[in-house]
């Protein structure tokens, strides 16, 4: 039986080419997606629906599918109040997990950055590490949290401090051994292959997956 997805998130880096993937993607016949603004020239199997996100709850009845997908995310010079920037990255996923387990939807994948933790003394890090610890209490059946580092891919933004970032991890990757592999750079094509097939392989016990296992799930065919 084909399946229903549901993506939050599909005009960013990573989104984006979930979206496509899904789109190419025989296992799916129906393609949900929930955001501010509309996307032109998608394929009948895509519907949209089109509101404030940060009010998700207020599209509850159709958000039902098999699979929610979060690509969600700001950034502080796109979001430098920091109440919206929370109910961006933190307020978005976790309406999304609960009216996932209110509506029977058994696989919830989201994605989150490495630095992540509750008890954090940056408050970027503390609210993606919030995002986590809350959307794990809702104890999804197929639940699993992304934790990619430095993430490279063609952006429709210009993100200055982070392509200085990537040039210097660049230089610097060779020292990335054993468990420093997890902070590795990881292309964008790699995180949204790899939802895809942690929602159609076999449910895994590792629940929060790092850059380096990112990788070996997307190679899988």
């Amino acid at each position: 039986m084909k399946k229903t997805a549901i993506i939050l998130g599909a005009t960013g880096l990573t989104g984006t080419l979930l979206l496509d993937t899904l789109i190419k993607d025989y296992r799916y016949d129906t393609i949900k997606l929930f955001s501010r603004k509309k996307i032109d020239g998608l394929p009948s199997k895509v519907i949209q629906f089109i509101g404030n996100v940060i009010e998700l709850e207020n599209f509850k009845k159709d958000f039902t599918g098999d699979e929610v997908f979060c690509c969600i995310g700001t950034t502080a010079k796109k979001t430098p109040n920091k109440t919206i920037y929370k109910q961006i990255d933190y307020g978005i996923p976790v309406t999304a997990a609960k009216l996932s387990k209110e509506n029977n939807i058994k696989t919830f994948i989201v994605v989150s950055a490495i630095g992540a933790n509750s008890k954090s003394g940056i408050f970027y890090n503390k609210i993606k590490g919030e995002m986590q610890r809350d959307v794990l209490l809702q104890n999804i059946k197929n639940t699993y949290i992304l934790q990619p580092s430095f993430i490279k891919g063609n952006r429709n933004e210009t993100r200055t401090g982070e392509k200085i970032g990537l040039v210097v991890f660049k230089l610097i990757q060779p020292l990335f051994r054993g468990k420093l592999k997890k902070y590795r750079i990881i292309e964008a094509t790699s995180i949204a292959k790899a939802m895809v097939n942690l929602a159609n392989l076999k449910p895994l016990s590792q629940k929060t997956l790092k850059s380096d296992y990112i990788k070996q799930i997307s190679k899988i065919k």
